[in-house]
């Protein structure tokens, strides 16, 4: 019998194998995943920061619901009598019906704390996505300067995986994280305006969800309801709808 030629149909159902164990095993979301992605929360669970490089403060305060629980925190600034009024209404939160309806008490946080509402889908990925050709790891600052400005060398270790599409040396379309936690990570988008509308974005956001999972980690991507661009990625994607976040920023 001739020898078995590497990448055949047995290599290919190997790599499909692992690649389904590998999902099994990554942690499932809840909402308190989501919130422990986000944010650096303190002993009493009150939020420090945002979970990324360059921290910055966070939302005063923040409510994830999905089908079947809620989880909250409130910034570790706000006073402690708002603090337990916030939380004593946020106790008898419901789990989302539909994931645009507000909370049933957004008025009266807004009363309590005032600011902006920023609010929008949690998803997760499928559990397959076909491979992207052009796709490659970015991993040098200089591929980055030409169309990605504000961007900073130190910053990359604590965003990477980056998955890019690289024309003449520089990435025109990025995925990486935009935060992360030992166990999940949330997918952070860009294109260059120059060569937005050619599906770059799905490509780059389907492969850095495959680099999220082989770590062992649960890629999530969320966005607000006015993004229309970032919400035709996860239509394109396929991508499951399985939380809302609403956030009041003073």
């Amino acid at each position: 019998m001739p020898p078995r030629r590497r990448g055949g149909p047995a290599a290919s159902y190997q790599l499909a194998e692992a690649s389904y164990r590998r999902s099994t095993l990554l942690t499932p979301f809840t909402p308190r995943l989501q919130l422990e992605t986000l944010f650096v929360l303190d002993a009493k669970g009150r939020i420090v920061s945002t979970r990324e490089p360059n921290a910055a403060a966070g939302p005063a305060f923040c409510l994830i619901r999905d089908r079947y629980a809620c989880a909250w925190a409130v910034h570790s600034d706000v006073s402690a009598r708002t603090t337990r009024e916030l939380v004593e209404l946020a106790r008898t939160e419901p789990p989302a019906g539909e994931f645009t309806d507000p909370p049933r008490h957004a008025n009266t946080y807004v009363a309590l704390l005032g600011g902006r509402i920023d609010c929008g889908p949690v998803f997760t990925f499928p559990g397959t996505a076909s491979e992207d050709g052009g796709v490659v790891a970015i991993t040098e600052f200089s591929q980055l300067e030409r169309h990605f400005r504000g961007w900073t060398p130190d910053e990359l270790p604590g965003r990477a995986p980056i998955l890019g599409i690289v024309e003449d040396g520089h990435a025109v379309s990025i995925c990486f994280c935009a935060r992360r936690s030992s166990v999940a990570a949330e997918a952070g988008l860009d294109t260059a305006a120059n060569f937005r509308g050619r599906g770059f974005g799905a490509q780059v956001a389907a492969a850095w969800a495959r680099a999220i999972r082989d770590s062992g980690r649960l890629p999530l991507y969320s966005t607000s309801w006015s993004n229309a661009a970032s919400l035709a990625v996860a239509r394109k994607l396929k991508l499951r709808a399985c939380a809302s976040d609403w956030n009041l920023y003073r």
